[in-house]
């Protein structure tokens, strides 16, 4: 099943580029051209082109429904005071942590070296010692730190 994910998420970041940032799309035109069942088109917007990976999604459904998705231009200082306010507050899971990197990666907000350490300071192996509650504060404190010394 990733697979065919992985195809249409491919597919939809390249009519993004291309279209320098916003693209409109029937759901089941864009299924029935992958041959597969409209559900998974859904799975692959709300898992891969979500507002934490720098996405916004408008839909509107009905006859003439459509979708419609922008990459957002992301500034550092306003990525930076969005993340520190209300992205993530006193916890971040690990795989929060990745995506916002990554997005930053993406975004030539950090380079690659920079996104490596930041992913191994807030790894659940680096973190193992501390207690599972106690994990997702700790991790988040680290990240806030890292996030200020790396963008500014």
């Amino acid at each position: 099943m990733s697979r065919i994910s992985d195809i249409i998420e491919a597919f939809i970041n390249e009519l993004i580029e291309e279209a320098e940032g916003t693209i409109e799309f029937g759901r089941n035109d864009l299924a029935s051209q992958f041959n597969c069942a409209p559900s998974q088109i859904n799975y692959v917007l709300t898992t891969r082109f979500t507002s934490d990976r720098g996405y916004c999604i408008e839909s509107r459904r009905g006859g003439g429904g459509y979708i419609k998705i922008s990459k957002v231009d992301v500034d550092k200082n306003d990525y930076l005071k969005s993340i520190l306010s209300k992205e993530f507050g006193d916890n971040l899971n690990k795989e929060s942590a990745f995506r916002f990197t990554e997005v930053m990666y993406k975004e030539d907000l950090i380079d690659e070296r920079i996104m490596n350490i930041i992913k191994s300071a807030v790894d659940d192996n680096t973190l193992s010692l501390i207690s599972r509650p106690l994990r997702d504060r700790v991790r988040s404190e680290i990240f806030k730190a890292m996030l200020v010394s790396a963008l500014i």
